[in-house]
């Protein structure tokens, strides 16, 4: 079976990826879930909620995640009016805490067969429902695929090149000149990044996350566990100025 990468930017004022949210506490990781980036693809796909199978092809794609920018944790006070009882009767007011995070900035790489990633490409720059990053006002900032832009500097998109070395040298996402400035004054071995990627669950550094979804069906969502290890690379200067290149010194198929 022939395998690529598929490298997705993950970019917004706001952004929420919820894994224990219940009742009146809305929680969010600090960086993209299993389940939210199923979700996204599902929605760019087409995909109805309850067609278990199709989702089901989507979740076994091995996915890892660079942290370009650590987002900030921010908390929204929701009030709703008039919110009936489980009977339907009775109306209350209900008081929620709501979780996001503010000017985040991801990079998000999915490995698998060939065929579906390059279908997945293709309904994310099409997408057949709109895309958000865990609610509906949370809307892209840039598109998640990116042409490769002047000069040679690599875009996102397919790669034949393995989930752990894109995320490893995939030029960094970050566009704020400042910001660049600030990161390439710092010694290298302080330029690091933080990464989350799937890894058996065997493996030595292994952690728990339950947000692998195995259903999407309204009032029967089920998950699993996940075994993820999270980690760093370091951000070099060939990373900060975007022309990095692959291991035999070519940029990625795009």
């Amino acid at each position: 079976m022939h395998t690529q990468t598929l490298a997705l930017r993950i970019d917004a004022p706001m952004q929420s990826w919820g894994v224990r949210s219940r009742f009146v506490k809305r929680d969010t990781a600090s960086e993209p879930t299993k389940s939210g980036v199923v979700g996204l693809l599902a929605s760019a796909r087409g995909i109805d909620r309850d067609d278990d199978a199709a989702l089901g092809e989507i979740s076994k794609l091995k996915l890892g995640v660079r942290v370009d920018r650590e987002g900030l944790l921010e908390r929204d006070f929701h009030t709703a009016q008039e919110v009936p009882n489980t009977m339907g009767a009775s109306h209350r007011t209900v008081v929620s805490d709501r979780y996001y995070l503010a000017d985040a900035l991801f990079l998000v790489v999915l490995e698998g067969p060939a065929s579906l990633l390059q279908e997945l490409e293709e309904a994310v720059r099409r997408p057949h429902w709109p895309l958000f990053f865990g609610r509906k006002a949370f809307v892209p900032a840039a598109p998640l695929v990116e042409p490769v832009a002047e000069r040679g500097r690599w875009g996102t998109g397919l790669s034949q090149r393995p989930l752990g070395d894109v995320l490893r040298d995939h030029p960094w996402l970050e566009r704020d000149p400042e910001r660049q400035r600030e990161m390439a004054g710092l010694e290298p071995d302080q330029r690091r990044l933080r990464t989350v990627v799937d890894v058996r669950p065997d493996h030595e550094y292994a952690e728990r996350r339950h947000d692998l979804p195995l259903s999407f069906t309204e009032g029967a969502r089920r998950y699993a566990s996940r075994a993820v290890r999270v980690d760093q690379v370091l951000l070099t200067d060939g990373m900060i100025s975007g022309h990095t290149t692959g291991a035999e010194g070519e940029a990625p198929c795009i």
